[in-house]
């Protein structure tokens, strides 16, 4: 089978090539293409500016993060609908990382340093992708990455809390920081208050009433217009400050943070990864490949350098950003070269203006899309299917509150690891029975008493892979059901079994001795052409011969009853 975009040589050429998607491009798309791409601006450059304040660094960082990297990603990458810029998860990874790299730094090291940040997570990915380690984006678990998330959540809005009330506060971990804020509502500054209720007043509104307008964009043009027509500067309520205008200037990664840096660079690297890919896939069309993840890898890695080479934050696909960027028709990757044009367009342009944007109406905006992480709707959806697995959610959330994001997301894969462990070494274990007047085998169950079984057969089926982590408890579950029934023949149901490695052969071999010298049997069915052979190399297939191995579960049974009529 072709990996997605690799159909046929034409076809491969045209989605893996730099500018591919250009080939037969339509006239009739360019419209569609250019108003989601400038609708996607309208909510990808607020919302990049108040993903910079997140990280602790000056807004136009998040506007440059909107400049090159999308710009870079539509000429590499392949899904024609995802909106690269920054994100939150980068966001308050960023943050964390340079609060622990850099403590103290003025503003234009902090700049460096997430330039810095940036282009080592590019090199990272691209390094991901000569190794070809796009697989790796499968290893984080929806439950665990709906945690992740949460907590993520969690620490924005309370990071945003201070400067929606105008108040400051030294952040030292989430517990103490929740009890300082809580200590703090003393010092709220009403005028940041009053800002603060009215830009989140504007943003509910419009989400709840006007839905396909970007909320953001009219969040920032208020907070504007409030700030030069009511003076909040010399209200005590701080503004964005001197935005630079022009182009960014070249920026040198600093060699001596990249000791630092590293592990930061590989945890955004995977979020990224993964976020990326979660979004293009969620939001592709049925008409459209979905992006072979190395080539992602690639173009994420360059998107990260050109970035990271202007003072840019760590970039990434956005789920929010991509879905108005779906929503408002995009067809092509000319729409993210539109949002990239619009942000040099509005460097140009409006920097001078921008910095008037009050700090107090940023944070409302990050904290409108931050709640939309903490979704208890996703926890009640996974309770409702496994509890093991809402553990495992709670369990990625408690990582990031209590040891913070770059520890948490070591939770997060060491908790997906454990989980995918989990699952592989505790396989189904269970007696067959079969459904009367069909060739039906189901499992045995109260709620059908009258489902046949055979005086002396035992049928099990164990279900995935079985090797050396799992032999064990498969054994254990086995001999717990052959006790109970205490059968002359113990007929192993192979159909869900996949592959069989050299301890589970070792396992059956020695079952096979044990249940002859009781004077039972051990019968195989079902088994797959690999494992068939795997078995027929062994000492289990020289003992079982052919005789006693079945194509299916029919021949099995019907063989033992025909033996048990003879007496």
């Amino acid at each position: 089978m072709s990996s997605p975009g690799e159909g046929t040589p034409a076809g491969a050429a045209a989605s893996v090539a730099p500018l591919g998607w250009l080939r037969g491009y339509r006239k009739e798309d360019l419209p569609r293409d250019a108003v989601a791409g400038l609708t996607a601006a309208a909510v990808v450059l607020p919302m990049a500016m108040a993903y910079a304040s997140v990280a602790g660094l000056p807004v136009q960082a998040g506007l440059y993060a909107a400049l090159l990297p999308p710009i870079l990603y539509a000429v590499s990458g392949q899904s024609s609908v995802l909106s690269v810029s920054t994100t939150s998860t980068i966001a308050i990874i960023t943050g964390s990382a340079l609060a622990a790299s850099v403590p103290g730094a003025d503003p234009g090291h902090h700049v460096a340093a997430a330039a810095t940040l940036a282009v080592l997570v590019g090199l990272v990915l691209v390094a991901a992708a000569v190794l070809r380690l796009g697989f790796l984006a499968n290893f984080i678990s929806e439950p665990v990455l709906a945690g992740f998330k949460a907590g993520i959540g969690a620490v924005i809005v309370l990071d945003q809390l201070p400067k929606l009330l105008g108040f400051h506060v030294h952040k030292v971990g989430f517990i103490r920081d929740v009890v300082t804020v809580a200590r703090s509502l003393g010092e709220t500054s009403p005028p940041t208050l009053v800002l603060s209720a009215c830009t989140l007043a504007l943003l509910l509104a419009l989400a709840r009433w006007l839905p396909r307008l970007p909320a953001a964009l009219f969040a920032v043009a208020g907070g504007i217009a409030a700030s030069a027509l009511l003076g909040l500067p010399g209200r005590g309520i701080p503004t964005a400050g001197d935005i630079p205008g022009g182009l960014p200037a070249f920026v040198l990664p600093e060699l001596g943070l990249l000791e630092h840096l590293w592990p930061a660079a590989l945890a955004i690297a995977l979020m990224s990864f993964t976020e990326t890919v979660a979004a293009s896939r969620a939001f592709a069309g049925p008409d459209q490949p979905r992006p072979v993840p190395n080539r992602e890898l690639v173009a994420l890695g360059l998107a990260n350098l050109s970035g990271g080479l202007t003072g840019a934050l760590p970039s990434g696909g956005g789920t929010s950003q991509t879905l108005v960027n779906k929503r408002a028709g995009a067809r092509t990757q000319l729409a993210g070269l539109v949002t990239g044009l619009a942000a040099l367009a509005t460097m140009l342009v409006l920097a001078p203006t921008l910095s008037r944007l009050p700090q107090a109406a940023l944070s409302s905006i990050v904290l409108v899309y931050a709640i939309g992480l903490v979704s208890p709707r996703d926890f009640r959806a996974i309770a409702a299917i496994r509890r093991t697995e809402l553990v495992w959610a709670l369990t990625a959330l408690a990582g990031v509150l209590l040891l913070g994001t770059l520890k948490g997301i070591l939770v997060a894969v060491v908790t997906s690891l454990v989980s995918l462990a989990y699952q592989a070494s505790n396989p189904p274990v269970y007696e067959l029975v079969r459904k009367p007047g069909t060739n039906v085998f189901r499992r045995r169950t109260e709620e059908h008493p009258e489902d046949e079984s055979w005086p002396g057969l035992l049928i099990v089926r164990v279900e995935g892979r079985l090797f050396f982590g799992n032999t064990e408890l498969i054994q254990d579950r086995v001999a717990e059901l052959a006790r109970v029934a205490a059968p002359k023949v113990l007929l192993l149901d192979c159909a869900a079994i996949f592959d069989l490695e050299y301890s589970a052969l070792r396992m059956l071999t020695e079952a096979e001795v044990r249940i002859r010298g009781r004077g039972g049997e051990l019968w195989l069915s079902d088994l797959n052409p690999e494992a068939r052979r795997v078995v027929d190399r062994s000492a289990l297939g020289r003992a079982l011969g052919r005789e006693r191995m079945f194509f299916d579960l029919e021949h099995a049974v019907a063989r033992y009853r025909e033996r048990a009529a003879k007496g």
